[in-house]
């Protein structure tokens, strides 16, 4: 008889660890898979229920005029999993949707549920613990300091590695053509990242470029290498245009020459989130810069509980990278420290290696973890 899972996943990354998951269950199992999901999933065998696409909206402006669509799918989520009696719903992701799902799934039947991705109560609103404790049966975690949190209240969670540890590195074949192909030679390249989302980049694109002035009057050869992301890239064109060091654009849908670019930077000046572990997989040495809007900030402020945004700073456990953040995000301070970084390239070495193999690397691939631990969670 197949193991019967439901999974739903809302956004790419959630599409790309599901698919993962789904493969390597695939390999120790007879299993059945219903659920939502994209692209990635479906080509791993999943029987969506309706596109993805309809969940992956972000900020209130773009849910509101969606929220009844919303509530209604929600429902016919929980109703098809109440009538399919899977042996385990996986939410990926996604607390938003997922969650609300799993409060009616639970609610009205003992259904096992697994959540992957652990939210953030380490960083803030720690009572979220206790709260998923009521919601689901277990956890699975990105990072190899999450499970405490959430075992202390009494819920499962198991640290089932970190999907950078599977990304693929560009060769040393590629950094050369790239290099070559825009004529970089021995020029220190700076590879800047100012986000995915659009008031990411309106608030750091300008302050970045300013920055990269000020350390282009010292470092006149310096080189900028700018991968686009997908759905920004007309304003980052706008808003670099006028930059007095011209950046080397790669296009969203180059995966190829953004892969070179990560491998072939010397350092890079990045927005903060999980670019920095991406950063570390390539053994890249970076400053992490970051700006919210006023009200955002102070919000965070008061609710923060750890003393580093950097993710490669709290997994390695040290403070190496160096992050300007809210009022420091100024080119004033952000120039000097690539310009140590420069000088020091190895100073971060030992935190981005520690990081890695914190994360899994060398080890079993994480979808394929996740999947053993979704399999004992289920055998009690």
């Amino acid at each position: 008889m197949s193991l019967k899972v439901f999974v739903i996943a809302g956004e790419a990354s959630g599409d790309k660890l599901g698919a993962s998951c789904m493969d390597a269950l695939k390999t120790l199992c007879d299993v059945e898979f219903r659920g939502v999901g994209g692209a990635m999933m479906v080509e791993a065998g999943l029987v969506s229920q309706f596109p993805m696409s309809e969940l992956s909206l972000m900020g209130i402006m773009e849910i509101l005029p969606k929220y009844f669509h919303l509530k209604r799918r929600i429902r016919e989520v929980a109703e098809a999993i109440l009538d399919w009696q899977p042996d385990v719903v996986l939410t990926i992701d996604s607390p938003d949707f997922c969650l609300r799902v799993a409060d009616i799934v639970k609610a009205r039947s003992d259904i096992r549920i697994c959540h992957y991705v652990a939210p953030t109560v380490w960083a803030w609103r720690p009572e979220r613990a206790a709260k998923m404790a009521a919601r689901v049966d277990q956890v699975l975690a990105l990072f190899p300091f999450e499970p405490p949190y959430f075992t202390r209240v009494g819920l499962r969670c198991d640290f089932v590695g970190h999907p950078v540890v599977t990304d693929e590195i560009a060769t040393e074949a590629e950094v050369t053509a790239f290099r070559e192909t825009n004529q970089i030679d021995d020029a220190p390249l700076i590879l800047v990242l100012p986000g995915s989302r659009k008031g990411e980049v309106t608030r750091l694109a300008q302050i970045f470029g300013a920055a990269l002035d000020v350390f282009a009057q010292t470092h006149p050869t310096a080189r900028v290498v700018l991968p686009m992301a997908q759905g920004v890239e007309d304003l980052v064109r706008e808003m670099t245009s006028h930059w007095a060091v011209a950046p080397i654009l790669i296009e969203a849908s180059d995966r190829a020459g953004k892969r070179a670019a990560f491998k072939a930077a010397d350092m890079a000046l990045a927005a903060s989130g999980t670019v920095s572990l991406e950063l570390a997989a390539n053994d890249t040495p970076m400053v992490i810069a970051y700006k919210m809007n006023w009200l955002t900030q102070k919000i965070v402020e008061r609710k923060l509980l750890i003393d580093t945004v950097t993710l490669v700073n709290l997994v390695s456990e040290t403070r190496v990278v160096p992050e300007f953040l809210a009022q420091n995000c100024v080119p004033e301070k952000i120039a000097p420290a690539l310009s140590v970084i420069l000088l020091h390239p190895e100073a971060q070495s030992d935190a981005l290696s520690v990081t890695m193999d914190r994360l899994g690397r060398g080890g079993d691939a994480p979808g394929l973890r996740a999947a053993r631990a979704i399999l004992d969670g289920i055998a009690g």
